[in-house]
């Protein structure tokens, strides 16, 4: 039986409703919904619920560590092995050959040591995993992937020192900054640099992403619900969350429902309002990149800002 947070009744329907707001929010861009793949992140979510989210025909599937993951994913794909499988978390050197032979795609690639480590290891084993590259949009110090400005000397590298095949980017924007500045820097660096695969969005901004070109989105709350609190000495507070989420939960989810269905009903419609361009124009401005992208999201109520230093952006339309 699944936990609370997980309950095994809410995860197809949430399943349901996070692939019906990707479609129209890929519909309203001028894009195939089916070019946007969902990947179900699976951060500290039991095996029970996992499989609740397979039998809802859900086959794409992301960890953040490769400890975790080698916990849970060897026996679910034994029974399911047509999952595919993303390490979407930092990766350490000394965890290349685990993460080699588990994963179908690495999604954090972000220095030379670490492209080196999967050159070796990939030679030896034979075994070829898809390769992005994180890019660190916002230029945090405490975050990894590489800076906007050193992204394409890294894939170069990464392509003709160590042979690698890189098929696109990814990001993960400032918790604090509007993400469609983000997103809109990353489609231009992929553009440059033609590559195909862009991997950005996450529960809060994934219909956002869509919009700006991620072909991939990385979704686990919105699925999952929250997750549970990290430390064991936390039980009460935690089934004091519990006894409230089940009291709660069933207006939340009503409410959200209709949240969600109008917001992407809203973004179609803004699409058709603009009839010399189909969606609005975000512009951004970044070292010498003009990021121009159409897509504004006033809709959705969240102000452009950024820092001093960071990129600027402009909503148009």
């Amino acid at each position: 039986m699944t936990s609370d947070h997980h309950s095994a009744v809410e995860i197809p329907a949430r399943l349901r409703l996070v692939e019906q707001e990707i479609a129209c929010a890929a519909e309203a861009a001028g894009r195939d919904p089916q070019s946007v793949k969902l990947v179900a992140v699976t951060k500290t979510v039991p095996v029970s619920a996992i499989e609740e989210a397979i039998g809802a025909c859900q086959s794409c599937f992301g960890e953040n560590r490769v400890q975790e993951a080698a916990s849970k994913w060897p026996a679910l794909r034994e029974r399911h092995p047509d999952i595919e499988l993303h390490l979407i978390g930092p990766l350490q050197s000394n965890k290349v050959r685990e993460a080699v032979q588990m994963f179908d795609v690495i999604e954090t690639v972000d220095r030379p040591k670490l492209a080196l480590a999967l050159a070796e290891e990939m030679a030896q084993s034979g075994k070829r995993p898809r390769l992005l590259v994180q890019v660190n949009t916002g230029e945090e110090p405490q975050k990894a992937g590489v800076l906007p400005h050193e992204t394409e000397a890294f894939v170069t590298l990464c392509r003709e020192t160590f042979g690698l095949t890189i098929e696109g980017l990814m990001c993960i924007p400032p918790l604090e900054e509007e993400p469609a500045m983000h997103f809109a820097l990353l489609a231009k660096i992929a553009e440059r640099l033609d590559l195909k695969q862009l991997s950005m969005g996450m529960s809060g901004d994934f219909a956002r992403a869509v919009a700006f070109g991620a072909t991939y989105v990385r979704v686990g709350t919105a699925i999952f619900g929250v997750r549970r609190l990290a430390h064991h000495h936390d039980w009460r507070a935690g089934a004091r969350l519990s006894e409230q989420r089940q009291e709660i939960a069933p207006r939340q989810r009503d409410a959200a429902i209709g949240r969600r269905i109008a917001r992407a009903r809203k973004m179609h419609e803004d699409g058709a309002a603009l009839s010399s361009h189909p969606r609005p124009v975000v512009v951004a401005e970044h070292e010498h990149d003009i990021v121009k992208v159409v897509g504004a999201f006033q809709s959705f109520g969240a102000p452009l800002r950024r820092k001093r230093d960071q990129p600027i952006v402009d909503a148009a339309g």
